[in-house]
């Protein structure tokens, strides 16, 4: 029989059948959303007769039909859920509420190694576990949403991180993790659905005096817009003051390419070697199960690698800024080391109304030169006249080649 979505709710943990606009499937219903989105486990395929192991999302706009059917091994099922999800057990101490439900298309047993080997490096003995990352986990609209708002709302500055399924527009947003100097939030948007935004993160996102710190915000700001209808404003690019970061250093050239998030922070920052892990296989899994950000309940170690990411990029802003600054605090240095130990005549001569440019500022076009000189020796060059950046290993720091003085 066909049922309407108001219903659903009432058939978790049932056998449903679901017509899509791409096909039909069969599967146990375990999860609605806030954005009416089906989770669903033990999935077939009617069409191809093919099974699907682990639980899998189906996206409200995809959905023609759903019926539900009488299936007295439902419990079998869920019992084979429990067995998928074995891994993410860890995750009881964790700030996770009541929320249910996953998604994986790649094999359970792949993804359950993957998060175990994580998990395990997430419980590595050594100097990083003085370190240790607190976040709050909001995933419903009771006692956290409200004041992590209103915490948002009095920065100045917040670093903004999303993650999920291909971010555009066509994508799917799970989690969005913002970080101010004092606090990590990490919002289940997957849960929270679109009133999240219109419950306090519009505003957030939209507030032109909140400098929100980002990574290649063309994407997100896509799937924001296009979304939620939320017009992101005074953004930080990372990856693009990484370019230009590059650009000075090198005397004015550009690099082939851009870096990922992982990869700035890997160039810039000092991370711990045990954080740098995490991050290296957060990514890899990522590449290989894209839909593990839907997993619920969601694995402690990657709630890390989420806090982690905020946190880092609010450093990475303010390594950049101080790489950008390092030319002008020279020139500074020298116009005061000139004006407290230079000559009394050559302070005599100079005017307050000279508009000549001073010798200390026509040094940098000399600082340039050099920089440029020493990066056609040290980088290929492209067809395109751009140098040709070497491959950043995450495993290890691989300082960028920065002379900045």
């Amino acid at each position: 029989m066909a049922i309407s979505f108001q219903r659903l709710e009432a058939a978790l943990d049932k056998s449903v059948k679901l017509t899509l606009t791409c096909g039909v499937f069969q599967g146990v219903l375990q999860h609605v959303s806030a954005g009416r989105d089906l989770l669903l486990h033990s999935v077939k395929n009617l069409e191809t007769g093919r099974s699907s192991p682990g639980v899998k999302v189906f996206y409200s706009q995809e959905i023609v039909n759903v019926e539900l059917l009488d299936e007295p091994d439902s419990q079998k099922r869920i019992a084979v859920l429990s067995e998928c999800t074995s891994a993410v057990e860890e995750n009881k101490g964790a700030d996770m509420g009541t929320a249910q439900g996953g998604l994986g298309n790649s094999p359970c047993v792949s993804l359950e190694r993957q998060l175990r080997a994580l998990n395990n490096m997430n419980s590595l003995p050594g100097k990083e576990e003085e370190e240790k990352v607190e976040y709050t986990v909001v995933n419903c609209f009771q006692e956290k949403f409200g004041p992590a708002v209103l915490h948002l709302k009095q920065q100045d500055v917040i670093s903004v991180v999303g993650e999920g399924v291909n971010l555009c527009r066509n994508g799917k947003l799970s989690w969005l993790q913002m970080a101010t100097k004092s606090h990590i939030f990490l919002f289940d948007i997957f849960l929270l659905g679109p009133q999240a935004f219109r419950n306090g993160l519009q505003t957030v996102l939209e507030d032109k005096n909140i400098l929100k710190v980002m990574h290649d915000c063309r994407w997100i700001s896509d799937c924001l817009f296009h979304q939620y209808n939320v017009l992101l404003d005074n953004v930080f690019d990372t990856q693009v003051a990484d370019v230009l970061q590059f650009s000075v250093a090198t005397g004015g050239f550009f690099p082939h390419c851009t870096c990922t998030l992982q990869e700035c922070l890997m160039q810039h920052l000092k991370i711990p070697s045990k954080w740098k892990t995490l991050m290296k296989h957060e990514q890899q899994m990522a590449l290989e199960n894209p839909d593990m950000w839907f997993l619920r309940p969601f694995p402690a170690s990657l709630f890390q690698v989420l806090a982690l990411k905020a946190m880092y990029l609010l450093l990475l802003r303010s390594s950049l800024m101080d790489n950008f600054m390092a030319d002008l605090t020279a020139v500074v240095h020298a116009y005061l080391n000139t004006s407290q130990n230079g000559s009394e005549d050559h302070l005599g001569s100079l005017k307050p109304t000279c508009m000549e440019l001073p010798k200390e500022l026509r040094e940098l076009a000399d600082i340039q030169k050099l920089r440029r000189e020493k990066a056609v020796k040290e980088y290929r060059i492209s067809e395109d006249g751009l140098l040709i950046r070497p491959v950043i290993e995450l495993n290890e720091r691989n300082p960028q080649k920065e002379e900045t003085h």
